[in-house]
This record gives structure tokens, sequence and C-alpha cells, in this order.
């Protein structure tokens, strides 16, 4: 039955309304959900801190200011849609160039945090990566006491940003304790000394005197002769270990009274090994002293080129010595 002309004006009068209300829910719609998979302006990677207990509002409010994305509400809007507003994550995230709204929650979603890379440089002493630490201002926390030399492993490791000092340390002794669990019982027979402690002495040693990868097990053998034949080690970082205690560089050449100096670490003054380590040593170094080079040579001495020349005896080390010294004196003119 046709409507009278009174009620189908009644009715366009209704539904022309509705119509357009839903029109412009369903285009809001699609703006929203284009917009949602639309690359960002920014031509540079951004870095951004989400904080603890953020909303999916307080997110997209972050990255609008931060110019990751155009429209917080496009942002928050589609984390609803995407259901993931519980799964953001805390973190300081890195957003690449033109990233969409939805790569950008993607990102926060997975907790894929910025990673940072610290290395220790083998032969450091406690206080020295102590101050590495205290360096790294993405660390948090304190370091409330030095940890005991030879027992930090060196090496590169990642954190992220909030991880604790602390725990950084608590790693580095974890990784010199598995080191050393994992040499150990490859060592070699017969070696002069009985624990992994003192090998980690002898270690920190080798690790000062040379730089030179090649070098560690040859420098290793000899100290290991000398400590067979009861000889003194004559090590000159023992010595600036014993004058400086491990806290700085010494900024000048040993002295006499250097190598007078009466310490159990002056190995010119005190047969056998020092108390303990006087650095950290790395892998190559440890390894060196658990499987030295078989030498019949007891002498080294530095040959100009940032090596050693080795000796069996002293008239042939006397004579390295001597050239060493000429060789100071011509580049010193």
């Amino acid at each position: 039955m046709a409507l009278a002309a009174p009620y189908r004006r009644a009715l366009i009068w209704i539904l022309v309304p509705v119509v357009i209300i839903a029109a412009a829910c369903v285009g809001g719609w699609v703006y929203f959900v284009q917009d949602f998979d639309s690359p960002g302006a920014q031509s540079e990677p951004v870095t951004l801190i989400v904080l603890p207990g953020s909303s999916a509002w307080e997110i997209a409010e972050a990255l609008y200011t931060a110019g990751v994305i155009a429209d917080p509400n496009v942002f928050a809007v589609g984390v609803w849609r995407s259901g993931a507003g519980s799964a953001l994550k805390a973190g300081e995230f890195q957003f690449p160039p033109h990233v969409t709204p939805r790569q950008a929650m993607n990102i926060v979603r997975a907790g894929k945090a910025l990673q940072y890379r610290l290395t220790i440089p083998e032969g450091l002493t406690s206080a020295e990566i102590v101050r590495l630490l205290e360096s790294a201002e993405a660390l948090d926390g304190v370091v409330a006491e030095i940890p005991p030399e030879g027992a930090l492993l060196p090496e590169t490791y990642q954190y992220r940003r909030g991880d604790s000092r602390t725990d950084m340390i608590d790693r580095m002794l974890a990784g010199m304790h598995s080191l050393i669990a994992e040499l150990w019982p490859n060592r070699a027979e017969n070696l002069p000394f009985e624990t992994p402690e003192q090998a980690l002495v002898l270690a920190s040693i080798v690790e000062k005197e040379t730089a030179l990868a090649a070098e560690r097990r040859q420098v290793a053998g000899v100290f290991v002769n000398r400590l067979r034949k009861g000889m003194r080690l004559q090590s000159d970082p023992t010595v600036i270990f014993a004058v400086t205690g491990g806290t700085a560089p010494l900024e000048r050449p040993l002295s006499k009274a250097d190598l007078a100096l009466d310490s159990p670490f002056n190995t010119y003054r005190h047969k056998g090994l020092p108390p303990r380590p006087i650095a950290h040593p790395g892998r190559d170094s440890l390894a060196a002293v658990l499987n030295p080079e078989p030498t019949d040579a007891l002498f080294f001495v530095a040959d100009g080129s940032g090596g050693h020349v080795f000796a069996d005896t002293l008239a042939a080390h006397n004579k390295n010595v001597a050239r060493w010294r000429k060789l100071q004196k011509e580049r010193a003119k």
C-alpha cells in the first residue's frame, strides 16, 4: 500500500539525516583505517622513551609530539581496533623514517627496546671499568663496591636503558666464572700454579705485558719458566700496579725508587706471583697461561715495533736491552 504524501515527506526527513550520519561515520572510519597505514613524514629515525604505565592515548601524544605520527587520534583508534592497548610495552624505542601508525604500534607492542653496547677492553683495572660503567648514561644506579681485580670478563655487553650498573657487573662476574670453568679443565700438565685464582694472576700480567695476541703464549711460557726456576718475574706492570693501586695509569717511566718499592706486587723484589691479579685479563691471556708455548726463553724486552724480542740467556738479553735503549735514544732526538 502506497504511503500518503505527508507520510512520505516525513519519512524522507527522518531517513536523510540517518543516511548522512551513517555516511559520515563510514567516511570517518575509512579515514582512520587508511591513515593507520599511511607513512609518516619524518625523514630521520626518532628515539622515544615510553614510560611504564603509559596509556595508548599518552603514547599517541608522545609519538605525535616527537613527529613520528601525524595524528594521535589515528594511532589511539588503531590501537583500540587492534585490541593492543594492554599489550603496549614500556622502554626506549627507535622508530625508522616514514613509519606508519600501525608499524609504530607494533614496535611498542613487541617491546624490542633500543640496545646499547658497552665494550670492556682487556687489561683494564676494576677502577677503570667502574669509570666506564659510570660514563654509560643509559645505565642506572651506582656501583657501591669496587669488584676484585681479575674477576670481570672483558667483553662487549649489550644492555637497555634503565639496566643497572650492578647487574652489568654481575654479568661480567658470571662471564669470567664461565670462562674459567671452560678453560681450567683443559690446562697443560705440571704448571707452576695450582688454582684458577693463581692462573688469573699470571694471566693479568701477560695481558699487561703484551697487546699482541700472537705473543701471549710465548710471554706466558717465559713467566712459567721463571716460576719453575724460582726466578723473580721482574714484570714492570706489577710495579706500576704497586705504585698506582690500579686507580689510574702511571703517566711517567718507572724510577729506581719504584723498582725498590717494598710491595708484594713488586716482582723485582719478591719471588712468585703477586697476591692477586693486577687487571682483568681476556680469554686469550687466560688460555695462554693455561697452555703456554714450550720455550727455553727466560727474558724478553720491547723490540720497538710493538712486540718483543726473546732470549734464553742473560747475555743475549742484555744485548737486546742495549739495542732497545739505543733505539729509544735515537727516537728521542
